[in-house]
C-alpha cells in the first residue's frame, strides 16, 4: 500500500468528545483487510486534507447510470486524480430503504458484503433523501453492484427532476399514536410511479412521506411535495382512571404548568373530581397533550389522513409548508387507495404541464395561485384550506354557515347546468 497521506487539519476534527466521520475513515484505511479498500480510503483522506487546506471541492459531475435507469446514481469524478488515484472515481448509488426502514440483520450483512466486493465500503444509512448511500464506487463496479443487489431484491433511488424515493415513519409497528397504514401508503405509492423514479422526466424533484400521525416524525409537511399525516376527526379517547393515576403521581401543577398551559387552543381543563375535560372541537392534533400523557389520551377512533401539497425547502423562493388540500381522507379499503394514486397521478401530471424548469410543486402553487391549482387537479375549495384561520382577520366567522349555503346552491346551480 502507498504510504499514508499526512491529514493534520482532518485530525483536529476527532478532537472533542463526539464519534469523528474522520475516524471511521481512518479505520477503513489501517483495518480493513482488502487493500483496495485500505487505498481508496487513504486516497479519499489525502483529496479531503487537499481540499480543506485550499478551501476547494475539487470532485465534477458527469454522466454515471445502469442499464435502463436515468437515475439512482450521483457521479463524481475527482479533478485532482493524479495527485489521489486510488479515489479518482467515487460515484454514490442511492438505494431505495423498506418502508419504516426495517431490515433483517441478514440482509444487511448481504448488502454490506456485495458492496465490499465492488465498492468502497462507506455506507450512509440513511441520506437525506431517504435512501441507503452506497458511496464511492467507480464506473464499470457500478452496474455489477446493481446488477446484485438487484437479484436479491433491492433498486436504485431516485436522483434528478424526478419522483424521489419515499419515506414512512416507523409507524403502526412499534408507535400507539399512529392512525393510517404507513408502510402500504408508502409501498403503493411509491409502486405505482417507479418509472417516473427511474426515468427523469419532470420539472424537478417530487417527494412522497407518510407519518402516521400529527407528530409528522417524517417532517412531512415541510419537506415533501406530497405529505400524508396520520389524523383523526372524532373525539379524542380519555382514560379517567389513567389521568387520575398521573395527578397522583406528577401532581396536580405539573400537569397544569406542563400540559393544560401548553395547549395551543386552551381545550384542556381539569375538572373538580379530578377528570379531564376536553373541548375537542377546538383541539387542533397538536399532539403535545398525548406525548406527555399516553397511557391517559389516544387517538380517536375515526381515523384516516390529511394530505399536503407543496411542502419544500429553499429553492426560488423560501421554504414552504405544505398545503391542506384534503383535510381528511380515509385510507382503508382498496378504493381508497385507488383514489389516492389517482389523486398523486393529477396532481403530478398538472405540475409536468405548468410547472417551470427546476420549479418544485409548492412554487407552482404560488405563482399560480392556490385556486387554480386546485381547479387544475379538480378538487373544491374547503374552508380547511385557510391558511392559520384563528388569526386571520379578514375571515369572517359569524356567517360562515349562510355564506357556505350559498356557495353550496351555486355549486348546485353549476352542476344542472
Amino acid at each position: 500500500m502507498a504510504e499514508h497521506f499526512e491529514t493534520p487539519m482532518l485530525d483536529e476534527l476527532e478532537n472533542g468528545p463526539w464519534p469523528s466521520f474522520i475516524s471511521g475513515f481512518k479505520r477503513l484505511r489501517d483495518n480493513h483487510p482488502e487493500e483496495r479498500i485500505r487505498e481508496v480510503a487513504n486516497s479519499l483522506l489525502g483529496q479531503l486534507e487537499h481540499s480543506y487546506e485550499t478551501r476547494k471541492g475539487y470532485w465534477k459531475g458527469g454522466t454515471v447510470s445502469v442499464f435502463g435507469y436515468g437515475a439512482g446514481i450521483i457521479p463524481r469524478f475527482s479533478e485532482v486524480e493524479h495527485k489521489f488515484v486510488a479515489s479518482k472515481e467515487f460515484h454514490t448509488l442511492r438505494v431505495q430503504p423498506p418502508p419504516g426502514n426495517y431490515y433483517t440483520t441478514d440482509m444487511l450483512r448481504q448488502l454490506s458484503d456485495s458492496w465490499e466486493k465492488y465498492g468502497s465500503g462507506l455506507i450512509t444509512f440513511h441520506g437525506q433523501t431517504g435512501n441507503i448511500m452506497f458511496i464511492g464506487a467507480d464506473t464499470d463496479n457500478t452496474q455489477t453492484f446493481f446488477d446484485e443487489i438487484n437479484d436479491y431484491g433491492w433498486d436504485l433511488g431516485g436522483a434528478g427532476p424526478d419522483v424521489r424515493t419515499g419515506m414512512s415513519c416507523v409507524g403502526a409497528a412499534r408507535c400507539e399514536q399512529s392512525c393510517i397504514d404507513e408502510q402500504r401508503i408508502h409501498r403503493t405509492l411509491q409502486n405505482n410511479f417507479t418509472d417516473d423514479v427511474h426515468r427523469p422526466a419532470l420539472p424537478y424533484k417530487f417527494k412522497f412521506k407518510i407519518s402516521g400521525c400529527p407528530n409528522d416524525c417524517q417532517n412531512s409537511i415541510e419537506r415533501s411535495d406530497f405529505s400524508v399525516i396520520g389524523t383523526w376527526r372524532d373525539d379524542m379517547k380519555v382514560d379517567q382512571d389513567a389521568f387520575k393515576e398521573y395527578l397522583k403521581t406528577k401532581g396536580r401543577q405539573y400537569l397544569i404548568d406542563n400540559v393544560i398551559s401548553r395547549c395551543p387552543t386552551n381545550a384542556l381543563s381539569i375538572n373538580d373530581d379530578d377528570t379531564l375535560a376536553v373541548d375537542n372541537r377546538n383541539c387542533v392534533r397538536c399532539m403535545h397533550c398525548l406525548n406527555v400523557m399516553p397511557k391517559a389520551l389516544s387517538p380517536g377512533d375515526d381515523r384516516g389522513a390529511t394530505i399536503c401539497i407543496g411542502g419544500k425547502r429553499t429553492l426560488k423562493i423560501g421554504d414552504l409548508m405544505g398545503t391542506v388540500v384534503v383535510p381528511f381522507k380515509k385510507l382503508e379499503t382498496e378504493e381508497d387507495f385507488e383514489s389516492l394514486v389517482e389523486m398523486a397521478e393529477e396532481i403530478i401530471d398538472f405540475w409536468a404541464e405548468n410547472g417551470l424548469e427546476h420549479e418544485r410543486c409548492g412554487e407552482m402553487i404560488e405563482r399560480i395561485g392556490l385556486v387554480n391549482f386546485l381547479e387544475g387537479i379538480g378538487v373544491d375549495v374547503d374552508p380547511n384550506m385557510v391558511n392559520n384561520p384563528r388569526q386571520s382577520s379578514y375571515v369572517r366567522m359569524d356567517e360562515w354557515d349562510a355564506e357556505a349555503e350559498k356557495w353550496f346552491e351555486r355549486k348546485a346551480e353549476e352542476a344542472a347546468g
